[in-house]
């Protein structure tokens, strides 16, 4: 199911010509669909943050992180209005090896005393393709900012058994890591280094609708 579909234009229908891209990207909102407009929040007990990291050249850890909190704004007229802020605690980051958790938080990587807060700010957002969405926008990480963009599919919304509207969004991005200062390293005797500077972060995202205000 597509969150937003474009509208036929006369151009389109009447001469089988391309219209405009000012024409062409009008958009005529299902009203099914139209309904999800609204402001939502993210769900951390039905959702995940996870990252994997090439480590020795020869395997991927996996890590997630376990305290955050977001908000989504969805326009289901206009795409390009929809919005996504994101604030994660670097503290409760988690790979499963305590050891190894305690030097992730520590000033090697993201030294989380210092800088405890990961976040991102939506600055733009756009449908692809079909339930295919991007959004773009800054990430700030050890106080340094940069631009990341996460590819997004819409898996679509249903009504929970508590009567909780629901939205369903799963979301990839490659970074490295370097970019914001990320830059502990170990060579390896066989060459190459402990841990790749290639970060892949996954979202998959459930997210409740705010009731409207009276």
């Amino acid at each position: 199911m597509a969150l937003f579909h474009r509208k036929r234009t006369a151009d389109t229908a009447d001469t089988g010509t391309t219209a405009p891209a000012a024409t062409a990207a009008v958009l005529d909102a299902d009203p099914a669909l139209a309904a999800l407009t609204g402001d939502y929040t993210i769900d951390p007990a039905h959702s995940s943050i996870g990252f994997t990291v090439r480590h020795a050249m020869v395997t991927n850890v996996r890590g997630a992180f376990g305290d955050y909190e977001g908000t989504l704004h969805l326009d289901g007229a206009d795409p390009s209005r929809s919005t996504a802020s994101l604030d994660v605690k670097i503290a409760s980051i988690d790979t499963g090896i305590a050891d190894r958790d305690g030097h992730l938080r520590s000033a090697d990587f993201f030294d989380a005393e210092t800088f405890p807060l990961m976040t991102f700010r939506s600055t733009a957002a756009e449908q692809v393709s079909g339930d295919r969405y991007r959004i773009t926008g800054d990430l700030t990480l050890r106080d340094v900012t940069k631009p990341l963009t996460i590819d997004l599919a819409f898996h679509g919304s249903a009504t929970d058994v508590y009567g909780a509207e629901r939205v369903g969004f799963e979301g990839s991005a490659e970074i490295l890591r370097s970019d914001w200062g990320l830059t502990w390293n170990a060579a390896l005797e066989t060459g190459g280094v402990m841990v790749s500077d290639k970060v892949k972060l996954f979202f998959d995202i459930s997210a409740v609708k705010a009731a409207p205000q009276a």
